[in-house]
């Protein structure tokens, strides 16, 4: 059973540090500057009295679009519905708070990112090319149905 909860930028540093595909996982710096000042929402997933998981999102555009900046499962815990509790934690926060979208930004070669974030409900709206094609940015967006 996976168990979401408010986290700290602590756990999300050592999460990211089982999480393969970051390579050179941001520090706690880093999420501090980014979420200083913003509303943001640190989701923590645990299971089996582990931390599995986490989701980081804040208001970077102002535009009542939630961005979902970091997030990650560590191997072993994926296919376990992890990413979907937290995807639907954040969803959940960011209706509550008057948000009318969340937009993430991928890249090419986080294919299983990918096909998440399309099979959620995300729709492309930009990509951004790189030299690399493996490292174009892939920006999505998934408009949410707010009950007026």
């Amino acid at each position: 059973m996976v168990k979401i909860r408010i986290g700290t930028i602590k756990e999300v540093v050592a999460i990211s540090q089982k999480v393969p595909e970051f390579g050179r996982p941001h520090g706690t710096e880093v999420y501090e500057q980014r979420l200083k000042d913003k509303m943001n929402l640190i989701a923590i997933a645990e299971m089996q009295n582990q931390l599995v998981g986490f989701k980081v999102g804040y208001d970077k555009f102002n535009n009542k679009s939630f961005y979902t900046w970091m997030g990650g499962v560590i191997p072993q815990f994926r296919k376990s519905g992890v990413a979907k509790a937290l995807a639907q934690f954040q969803e959940g926060f960011a209706k509550a708070n008057g948000f009318v979208s969340i937009v993430l930004k991928t890249r090419n070669k986080h294919k299983n990112m990918l096909c998440f974030a399309i099979s959620s409900g995300f729709d492309i709206i930009e990509i951004e090319e790189k030299p690399d094609v493996s490292e174009n940015r892939i920006l999505l967006r998934k408009k949410l149905n707010i009950q007026q």
